[in-house]
Order: structure tokens, then sequence, then C-alpha cells
């Protein structure tokens, strides 16, 4: 599978897919309609060369993809918002007609002060973007880093066991066991198995092209929703990496150290260890090698949570959101030419 180095994630009722310098947001509106808004984005490592190195330029594509996806999620959102107040507009108008003038009424006044106010949204999206990142950073560090600490040192007092390394193998089994309950938790709501479908769109289309195949509905539904380079598989990355750098860490940290000093430790080793989870899954998204293969596969089990298989309609709306930042069929030609024509009838 040679990478095409298109990214994406979910949205609700939509799909993003990010390609180089741009992301498009594909979103499928109550009226069927899909909505396609293409955006530039100039990352922090691409704009400070010295920030792009291994091990440091994970930190900040972690942060910026987090950004992103928040920005792209609450846009998708506007829509259903919409659908919303219109139905409300249109019952009030039913309801009255001099309701109706009187809202004619007040336009000229309502367009005034909107650029007034523009100025002001406009930072206060950002200020309310920038709380919602550091809320999600500080919730998924509480729930994997903190709690599973917590829960290793109850177990410390009630067993009596004071090697650290014990107890570091033991926080590391309850926070994969978190970890892995949350997913299954959230996998059974309603609302987020739609957008586990679309997340099946996503992966399947990017597999399409990277196996060479044209990017259509019936040549998408042959392909895995299971992606290599899937969220979900950083995320184990972290996970795994974390309990393996604690149990390190908790050989050399004295047994006699304070707790908030073990704590204070594993909130410092977060960054080193986003950076070289970053370096693995980028790894393991360039590579075919049986190593990388067996690295992946836990990862890819775990998709199985995250993904589902999707519907027509959903993968029309995954296509719209490639096609607007990615020239596939160039893509094709450059690394698929000496291919003899793709079987379009067995799956990927």
């Amino acid at each position: 599978m040679k990478s095409s180095g298109i990214g994406g994630q979910a949205v609700l009722e939509g799909i993003m897919m990010r390609n180089g310098g741009k992301y498009a947001v594909a979103v499928r509106k109550p009226d069927k309609e899909i909505i396609i808004d293409v955006q530039e984005h100039v990352g922090l490592t691409e704009k400070y060369k010295f920030l792009n190195v291994p091990f440091i330029r994970g930190i900040f594509k972690f942060i910026e993809s987090l950004v992103i996806g928040i920005k792209t999620l609450t846009y998708s959102a506007e829509f259903f918002e919409e659908e919303e107040d219109e139905v409300k507009k249109t019952s009030s108008e039913k309801a009255s007609s001099e309701d109706a003038e009187a809202e004619n009424a007040q336009v000229d006044k309502v367009d005034a002060k909107e650029e007034e106010n523009k100025d002001k949204n406009s930072k206060l999206e950002g200020f309310l973007m920038g709380l919602t990142v550091c809320f999600s950073v500080l919730f998924s560090v509480g729930l994997f880093i903190v709690l599973p600490f917590f829960i290793g040192e109850f177990f410390r007092k009630i067993v009596g066991i004071e090697s650290n390394t014990v107890i570091a193998i033991f926080e590391g089994i309850a926070r994969i066991s978190i970890f892995i309950l949350y997913l299954v938790l959230i996998s059974k709501m309603k609302d987020i198995q739609r957008t586990f479908m679309y997340h099946g769109a996503e992966h399947k289309c990017i597999n399409c092209i990277e196996h060479g195949m044209e990017l259509n509905v019936e040549n998408v539904k042959k392909n895995s929703r299971l992606h290599k380079r899937c969220g979900t598989s950083f995320l184990l990355f972290v996970v795994v990496i974390s309990i393996i750098s604690f149990i390190l860490v908790s050989a050399i940290i004295p047994a006699a150290s304070t707790g908030w000093l073990k704590l204070v430790v594993r909130l410092a080793l977060i960054p080193v260890i986003a950076g070289i989870s970053f370096e693995i899954l980028r790894l393991a998204g360039n590579s075919d090698g049986k190593i990388i293969g067996l690295l992946s596969k836990p990862g890819m089990w775990l998709q199985n949570l995250t993904t589902i298989e999707p519907e027509d309609d959903m993968i029309e709306v995954g296509i719209a959101s490639v096609e607007a930042i990615f020239d596939w069929k160039k893509y094709l030609a450059e690394n698929f030419a000496d291919d003899s024509v793709k079987e379009q009838n067995h799956e990927v």
C-alpha cells in the first residue's frame, strides 16, 4: 500500500479530510445537500522548520489536530442548529403574519449591528475554542493518567506493596482497562455510532485510493474500514508507551518519594510520550514491514470499536471531502501507472 499522506476525521454528519496545507469539511445537511468548506492551514512545524524534527514535531502535530478537529466539529454542528432555528422561524411565521412584518422592520437595524459584532464574535469563538481544547486535554490527562495513578496508589495502601515497579505495572493494567472500557461505552451511544460510521467511510475512502482503485462508491465499499494511521491507533500507542515509560521511571524514583512527585513526573513525560507515539504511527503509516504490521495490529483491532460500516450516502460525503483537497487521479497515475488494471471485484 502506497501512502497518500491524507488524514481525516469524522464530524457531525460529515467528514474532514486534510492534505498538506489544506483541509476540507464535507457535511450532509438535513435536506441531504452536501456542503463543502475548504480552508488553508499552515502548521507550526511548517512555519518553523526547527520544530519539524523527530520526537518534537509530534507534540505540535497532536495539538494542531486537536484544534482543527474541534473547529471542524463546531462547523458541522452549525448546520443542524440552523435547521432547528429555521423550523422555529417557520412555525412563528405561520402563527402570526404581523410578527413577520415586525421582523422585516428590524432587518436594517440587525444588519448594522452584525458588522459591529463580527469582530467580537470572532474573538469569542477563538476564546471558546481555546477553552474547549484545554478542557479536552485536561479531561484526557485526568482520565488516562491521573485516575490510573491514584488507583495504583490506592492498591499500594490496600496490599501494602512498596515496590514502585509493581505498582506501575498495576497502574498500567488499570490505564489500558479504562481506555478500552471508555471506547466500549461510547461505541454503544446511538449518536456516536453514526459518527463512527462516517469514521469508517473516511478510512475506506483513503484505503481505496492507496490501493490503486478509482474513487467511487462501489470501489470504496470493497475496502477495509481499518487504517494504520488512525487516531485510535495513536491513542493506543500513547497508552502503551506511557505504561512502559512509567515502569522504567518507577525503577529510578525512590519508593519513599511522595505521591505528588510521582504524579508530576508522569505529567512531565506526556510530551515525550506523545512525540514517540507520533513517530511510531508515522512509521506505521509509511511502512508495510512485518514488525510494523505486528505493532499496528492492536490499534487496528481497536478500530473495530471506533468504526462501523458506512452507508452509501456517507461514502459520498467522504469522496466529496477527498476530492476537495486531493487529486486522486493524478496520484493513481503517478503511483500505479505500471500496475495492470486493478481487480475491482475483490475486497482489500
